[in-house]
């Protein structure tokens, strides 16, 4: 029987869990995720997770953080002052918001803490900080 080797490309459905148990994605309810390994598309602890597995097994995974999306970096943190905001945004600890440098560059943050005249924006990956759990199944080798 065959399995998952590197550099192959698999067609795989997961669901992605914290460590509180709350899944925080899956593909369950749509078409498997094609991966072609070793691209570095996907975490590395994800793809790892998928060798020598055959297709239709099954299994959990669980992914340390630094095989995620590492340590949260506290130099990604930075502070806005609310009257650079647009007028009617308001800010909400949580909200998604998209800045661009001055090189045009777009980037992610999401709003991490409100203060009276500013907000401090987190640039991290969402899921920084996190261990991970997968639940794997491998469809098809392609």
């Amino acid at each position: 029987m065959s399995t998952v080797k590197e550099n192959d490309v698999v067609k795989v459905h997961y669901t992605g869990k914290l460590s509180n148990g709350q899944v925080f994605d899956s593909s369950l309810e749509r078409e498997p995720l094609q991966v072609e390994l070793g691209k570095g598309q996907f975490i590395p602890g994800f793809e790892k997770g998928l060798i020598d597995m055959a297709v239709n097994e099954k299994k959990t995974i669980t992914i340390d953080k630094q095989d995620a999306y590492g340590e949260i970096d506290n130099s990604l943190f930075q502070m806005v002052k609310k009257e650079q905001l647009p007028p009617d945004l308001k800010p909400e600890v949580g909200m998604g918001l998209v800045g661009s440098s001055a090189d045009g560059k777009q980037q992610q943050f999401r709003i991490a803490k409100i203060e009276e005249e500013n907000i401090i924006v987190d640039a991290n990956h969402p899921l920084a900080g996190q261990d991970l759990t997968f639940e794997l199944e491998v469809i098809d080798i392609l």
